[in-house]
């Protein structure tokens, strides 16, 4: 079972003693099950966010209109996000509109990578629905059903493909690493910030030369990187 701390507990006790589903969620999930300690915990539930406000002393409604939620909990902040599926991306990282569901397989199935789609709690246990403990097992990152739509939908998610590579030291399935790299022109609408960013934690993983492929098929020429010797040569 895994080790939920007593202020997650609290939220989701709450959430489920008031009659709704409530669950760990994501990359909390996938830490927790590799041994490490998550920086932050996740919390997805069937309430909707009017009833998570009413629930709670403190609230934030950081994105109430995708469903989330901050509980602030001992003066700490949780994120607590309504079962939720996604309408047609137009530029490449938002969805147009979101739906709250009822079913926790709905929001799951919308993620980007099988290890970051699992939900937990100490009830129903570990819900793994798209293989993400096998995965784990194996250290390989896949993408969550259709991998051209999962980078079709949010082009971010090329980006932190490689930088899960580079710090958990996972191995690329190959559809997932293909799509990446057919449709990494979406990374042209990306903020620099957001993809600086990624760099930054791709680069300073524990095995930076995971972002290579991406590199030496020109998919950060826009950015000014290009495909030097040293990147050429960096993986012989």
């Amino acid at each position: 079972m895994l080790k939920i701390p007593e202020k997650i507990k609290f939220v989701l006790n709450t959430l489920t003693q008031n009659g709704y589903e409530a669950y760990i969620v994501g990359g909390c999930v996938r830490d927790s099950l590799l041994g490490l300690i998550p920086s932050d915990y996740d919390v997805t539930t069937s309430a909707k966010p009017q009833e998570i406000l009413g629930l709670f002393e403190k609230t934030v409604p950081t994105g109430i209109k995708h469903g989330t939620v901050t509980v602030i909990i001992d003066n700490e902040p949780v994120e607590v996000t309504t079962f939720r599926t996604e309408g047609e991306y137009k530029d490449s990282r938002h969805p147009q509109n979101v739906e709250f569901v009822t079913d926790l397989r709905e929001d799951l199935s919308r993620r980007d990578f099988t290890v970051n789609a699992m939900a937990f709690n100490e009830t129903v246990g570990l819900v793994d629905l798209f293989g993400g403990v096998s995965d784990i097992k194996n250290k390989i990152l896949r993408a969550v059903g259709d991998s051209d739509k999962r980078f079709s939908e949010d082009a971010l998610r090329i980006l932190r493909l490689f930088r899960f590579a580079s710090q958990l030291e996972f191995t690329i399935e190959e559809k997932t690493l293909n799509s990446a790299l057919k449709l990494q022109n979406g990374l042209e609408n990306i903020s620099k910030e957001r993809i600086f960013s990624e760099l930054c934690k791709a680069v300073n993983g524990k095995n930076p030369k995971a972002i290579l492929p991406l590199i030496k098929s020109g998919g950060l020429e826009f950015l000014g990187v290009i495909k030097t010797p040293e990147f050429a040569t960096a993986d012989n």
